[in-house]
């Protein structure tokens, strides 16, 4: 049977947690899902046969890193990003709209777009929604994200509504450049953004808007901004439900396996953040027992493995001792290991929500697991 362009098969819900499956052509993603950051065509200090090996099915390309270097167009011309980067499964790129606020010294917001000055060199560039879908186009990517504006949490509700609406008619500007590709079009997806950060009604205009649009899947973004989890677990009290039930929830940028779980418990399918692999290159490792800073001295004389429970070469080849050794002599295969020990541990836990919800004991697995982890 051919693969569907895109397709979201439920299988099994648990209270609110949702387990299921993204059928799309290069493959299918099982859900929850946890997709390893590649800003630049690379999850650091990984190979992608690596990433694959630690149980991802889906792995995210950043559109604005990726425009600037090596460039869209070079990339088509070499024969897309799976081709350019051996990863032959899907691909979700982000938009560029996070790098509207993060790199907010230098860029300018109109109605039309943004115009950044490149990190780089300092070159202008301005990216619309259009422009965004082109980029997404050209690198081949599976599941494009909408163009959008992330403002902080905290700033003013006004600020926030404002940027908001722009929000949905840039979505409405992505939809209709991204059908417009009709070949890239009839073989990836298109997923629209919700905004409105914590506010209640805010959300809801926006769900309203993105649901009128129509989109392959929703996500939900101005969260994991600096708001703490307690107001992030807040908002996805009542965010996730006022997305369409049948379609995946993509919770942006987040985040720490707490927060994963605190999230799958309120509904939301997929996640993406850089912490497993920022993290492993700074000497921080994830555990079943909780975060362990291999930099740590008490680790010097240690040969237990960093987790029992782990089956990655950082943790069946090797003894703590050993790790705190690589971390503190600057030595990348430190870096290496942490980072694919970190990938692992955060395919176990999706791989455990799962399960557990498929067998209706979600609950008692999150509250094992916060036990465990805390």
């Amino acid at each position: 049977m051919t693969a569907p362009r895109f397709a979201f098969d439920i299988h099994a819900t648990d209270g609110k947690a949702r387990t299921g499956t993204i059928r799309m052509m290069r493959g299918d993603i099982r859900t929850p899902a946890f997709m390893p950051v590649g800003t630049a065509a690379t999850v650091k200090a990984m190979k992608p046969e690596s990433v694959r090996a630690t149980g991802a099915d889906i792995l995210l390309g950043n559109t604005y890193h990726l425009m600037l270097r090596p460039g869209a167009e070079r990339v088509a011309r070499l024969g897309g990003l799976h081709r350019f980067m051996n990863w032959d499964r899907p691909i979700l790129t982000d938009s560029g709209g996070y790098q509207v606020m993060s790199l907010s010294e230098l860029r300018k917001i109109t109605e039309e777009g943004v115009t950044f000055a490149s990190h780089l060199d300092g070159s202008k560039h301005l990216l619309t929604p259009e422009r965004s879908m082109e980029i997404q186009r050209l690198l081949g990517s599976d599941i494009v994200m909408a163009f959008d504006e992330c403002p902080r949490a905290d700033a003013p509700r006004e600020v926030i509504e404002k940027s908001m609406q722009m929000s949905m008619r840039w979505a409405a500007r992505s939809r209709a450049g991204f059908d417009s590709g009709e070949e890239h079009a009839s073989r990836s997806a298109l997923f629209g953004i919700q905004q409105g950060a914590l506010d209640e009604a805010l959300r809801r205009e926006s769900a309203e808007a993105l649901r009128a649009i129509g989109f392959d899947g929703y996500a939900i973004g101005g969260l994991a901004v600096g708001e703490g989890q307690e107001a992030m677990f807040a908002t996805l009290d009542f965010a996730p439900d006022m997305l369409p039930a049948d379609r995946p929830r993509y919770l942006m940028g987040v985040g720490k396996p707490d927060d994963l779980v605190g999230a799958v418990e309120r509904g939301v399918d997929m996640f993406d953040c850089v912490l497993p692999s920022r993290s492993g290159r700074n000497g921080q490792a994830f555990t079943w027992t909780g975060p362990v800073n291999l930099r740590n001295a008490r680790h010097a004389e240690d040969n237990a493995p960093l987790d029992e429970r782990c089956p990655c070469d950082a943790c069946t080849h090797y003894g703590r001792a050993y790790l705190h050794h690589l971390q503190k002599s600057g030595e990348i295969l430190g870096a290496m290991l942490l980072t694919e020990h970190n990938l692992t541990f955060y395919q176990q836990l999706m791989s455990g929500m799962r399960e557990a919800i498929g067998e209706g004991r979600f609950a008692a697995f999150a509250e094992e697991f916060r036990r465990g982890y805390s």
